[in-house]
């Protein structure tokens, strides 16, 4: 079959790319990769390309075909051409119906997104790496100190990690992260993947310190954007975004420290409030997340210029309307937790009575619909305050703060 090739191409002193293309003839089952050495060999010797064991074993080859990510040594062009009538189904019949010849096939390649071009299809994978060690992907050095014998697992232990562990580090989800894109913190989801490796493995001993460390900011897991790309991207089926949000729910299934950083908090109030209201209390929102419970002032004084705008047009909110079913949803948010524990091999102490508001085949009617015991303490106390009264002492820390030249939030140690 005759095939045209539109290869993007470009050296890092050029400013913009430019497309190039070569027509030949190879068999339907020929790779992308036999075809760019056919062209580098037969049309054009200073075309750049990686390539390495033509086996998708080291991911060196991953390119841009047709505007998505993929191993040139895996993808045929077979089956780059029935992908391309499944895209553009119209075209296909079109050409199907005419008596003049079809054209030949045309097939786009690009180099990885999100890496600096080096040359045509060679990309600087500087970044990549040095995002990849910083969550430090090896077993601790410490639980490896053991003098007499080898880390046991069992097959059950083993078999954990056979997902994560079938990443091969070829881009092509780093190449489709939208929150890489915008965030050049964020470490990207191949990191994240092999963190959640780490957290997986039971040899290692530093559990609670990694979770910590990917769960700290927007270079860790609340950095992602949840937009699948590093899913549908990965050519191993290693399911970047699902080791993400394992990494979410272990940090979120770990009791809750008066420091635990602002992300976490903000996840946890939603959940919470969603569980006993149906839906966000926004007065609470601000005052637990930003406020840590009235515990962080600065947080809290950071609000009062929203405060004073929302007063201002009339949008603060005066109450808090629950919404309707208020228990099914939260006994929605339960169930999703108790699959979450089931998975992770947790088992269910209690049984629990059954809610009038659901099915007799609801699973959920397992569940403790209840609301949840009342904290104790000024903490609790001082959440059950009026946000808009809350909103009024600021203003009234504000003004001390003017009239007394700074003098009064000093001496609250707030400066």
């Amino acid at each position: 079959m005759q095939v045209c090739f539109q290869i993007q191409r470009q050296t890092a002193a050029e400013n913009a790319p430019r497309v190039e293309t070569f027509v030949l003839e190879a068999s339907p089952n020929t790779t992308i990769l036999e075809c760019l050495n056919q062209i580098k060999w037969e049309q054009d010797g200073s075309l750049a390309f990686r390539k390495n064991c033509r086996n998708t074993i080291c991911g060196s080859c991953a390119i841009r075909v047709n505007g998505r990510p993929a191993l040139a040594c895996k993808q045929t062009l077979q089956a780059e051409v029935k992908l391309a009538a499944l895209a553009y189904p119209a075209i296909a019949d079109g050409a199907a119906q005419s008596e003049a010849p079809p054209p030949p096939p045309t097939i786009e390649i690009q180099p990885l997104h999100n890496f600096p071009v080096i040359k045509d299809l060679v990309v600087e994978m500087n970044q990549f790496w040095q995002n990849l060690a910083q969550v430090d992907p090896y077993i601790s050095t410490a639980a490896r100190s053991i003098p007499k014998r080898e880390f046991l697992q069992t097959p059950v232990e083993r078999a954990a990690l056979n997902q994560v562990g079938n990443c091969i580090m070829c881009g092509a989800c780093y190449s489709e992260c939208n929150a890489k894109s915008v965030t050049p913190e964020f470490v990207g989801p191949h990191a994240l993947a092999k963190a959640y490796r780490m957290l997986a493995d039971t040899r290692d001993d530093q559990t609670s310190e990694r979770l910590a460390q990917y769960t700290q900011d927007l270079s860790g897991v609340w950095g992602c954007t949840r937009c699948f790309n590093c899913n549908s991207a990965c050519p191993m089926d290693v399911a970047p975004l699902d080791q993400i949000t394992q990494i979410k729910s272990q940090r979120l299934a770990q009791p809750s420290a008066p420091s635990e950083p602002r992300s976490v908090r903000h996840r946890r109030a939603m959940i919470d409030l969603v569980t006993q209201g149906g839906w966000i209390d926004e007065r609470r929102f601000g005052l637990t997340v930003m406020g840590n419970r009235l515990r962080d002032l600065n947080g809290l004084l950071s609000l009062i210029p929203l405060g004073i705008r929302m007063l201002a047009k009339g949008k603060f909110p005066a109450a808090f309307e629950p919404s309707g079913d208020t228990q099914t949803v939260g006994a929605l948010i339960q169930t999703i937790k108790l699959k979450t524990s089931l998975t992770k091999g947790s088992s269910l102490m209690t049984q629990v009575p059954q809610s009038p508001n659901l099915s007799s085949g609801d699973e959920s009617q397992k569940l403790n619909l209840s609301q949840p015991e009342p904290k104790l303490g000024w903490t609790a106390y001082a959440e059950q305050i009026n946000g808009r009264f809350a909103m009024i002492g600021l203003v009234i820390l504000l003004l001390l703060e003017v009239l007394t030249h700074q003098t009064f939030l000093a001496w609250l140690g707030l400066q």
